[in-house]
């Protein structure tokens, strides 16, 4: 990784100055309460650190889509709440603004350690990048870290805007790791290098199929986009859902990998979604007219298994069925075990986000792989080897 990180300010650095520190507190909330704080534990090592070295620690976060005005279901007082019982040792005060002289104020009050400002997306000016705003968001620290991967790939003005007008501006421990374990993936890679790409649909993961293709050993397509590869190759998909407008794509996707892509051989269907009672298996090229495929068949789920636990390195995404609905939860659920079997035999084993990262989470395997990335949408264009707005803005070592 070349770009500087927190471990790269000494203590006379930071002590008695203010970190900025951008973090991803974008976590679900039921009835004002946080009901999954993973988001919020993984950046306590960098609020630690920070701590440790002297800095007051002032937090900035988004949560949900409010459209650029405060609204009272996105604040992010709750998630204050639950930071001041992950961080018992420190004072946590909650600043219901941002961009303002109250704000700032606070930055410099010395009844907090830690202090989260209000979400910055009910700033109108933060998804637009807003000059303006990024200065004034540039007030607020002594010196800037991004520890919010999972908004990485966005050019907003608490993300990219601020890291041009607050130097030093560093990475935090959690984006290091993010960019450590999905750079080391792709560009240095133990062998065989095996893909699993899932999900509904090719066209979201055309660009990570044609920049890994070239890198990996095998690539694994699994979901329903699998079913577009099939009325690529001919045969029939009943009621599954296809891209028409993606199949001459997959035909030339299929033409061109030279053997490397790993098609389900079977396929669970059913009428519908509503009947998984009458789900069965069936081989690809017998998947009836009247039903759809909502999962990879037990042959596929074993085929896929055996080709990562011979791999040295695997990086996935996306589920291999309707994963949220029994029995097309197994597929997605082999996955998973088989690459928590090879974490223990050695492999490194990243997971990429988004829905394969909740399904891990469910299955309970997420301390059983190298690396579960907290960004869907980042680590997919991290994978398609685009630059992150967020990351790109940081200092060079």
């Amino acid at each position: 990784m070349d770009k500087k990180t927190v471990r790269d300010l000494r203590a006379e650095d930071l002590r008695g100055k203010r970190a900025l520190v951008r973090v991803d507190f974008n976590v679900p909330l039921i009835g004002g309460h946080v009901t999954d704080d993973t988001r919020i534990r993984a950046a306590l090592p960098t609020l630690e650190l920070l701590r440790e070295r002297g800095a007051r620690v002032i937090l900035l976060s988004h949560l949900g889509r409010p459209k650029g005005k405060p609204e009272a279901k996105y604040s992010l007082g709750p998630v204050a709440k639950r930071l001041q019982e992950l961080m018992p040792k420190a004072r946590v005060g909650f600043v219901e603004s941002t961009d303002s002289d109250e704000a700032l104020k606070w930055t410099n009050d010395s009844r907090c350690d830690v202090c989260l400002l209000e979400n910055t997306r009910f700033l109108g000016g933060e998804e637009t990048n807003d000059e303006r705003l990024a200065r004034a968001l540039a007030e607020l620290g002594d010196v800037y870290v991004n520890d919010a991967f999972g908004s990485a790939h966005r050019a907003h003005a608490s993300t990219e805007g601020v890291a041009r007008y607050l130097k030093p501006a560093v990475a935090g421990l959690l984006m290091e790791k993010e960019l450590q374990y999905l750079g080391s993936a792709l560009g240095n890679p133990g062998r065989p290098f095996v893909a699993v790409l899932g999900g509904a649909k090719i066209s979201g993961k055309i660009d990570v199929i044609e920049s890994l293709l070239p890198k990996v050993d095998q690539m694994i397509i699994g979901g329903a986009m699998a079913c577009t590869f099939f009325k690529a190759m001919g045969l029939e998909t009943g009621k599954s859902l296809v891209e028409a407008d993606r199949v001459d794509m997959a035909k030339k996707i299929l033409s061109e990998s030279g053997g490397k892509l790993c098609l389900p051989s079977d396929a669970t269907v059913a009428p519908s979604l509503e009947a998984p009672d009458t789900a069965h298996d069936v081989a690809r090229d017998r998947i009836p007219a009247d039903q759809a495929m909502f999962d990879v068949g037990t042959a596929s789920s074993k085929e896929f298994a055996a080709l990562i636990a011979n791999a040295k390195t695997v990086v996935w995404n996306g589920p291999m069925g309707v994963f949220e609905t029994k029995p097309f939860d197994r597929g997605t659920r082999a996955i998973a075990q088989a690459m928590a079997d090879a974490t223990k035999r050695g492999a490194t084993t990243v997971v990429g986000g988004g829905d394969s990262a909740a399904a891990v989470s469910e299955l309970g395997l997420e301390e059983q792989m190298s690396h579960v990335s907290t960004g869907g949408g980042a680590s997919l264009e991290f994978l398609e080897g685009k630059e992150l707005p967020g990351v790109a803005a940081l200092d060079e070592k």
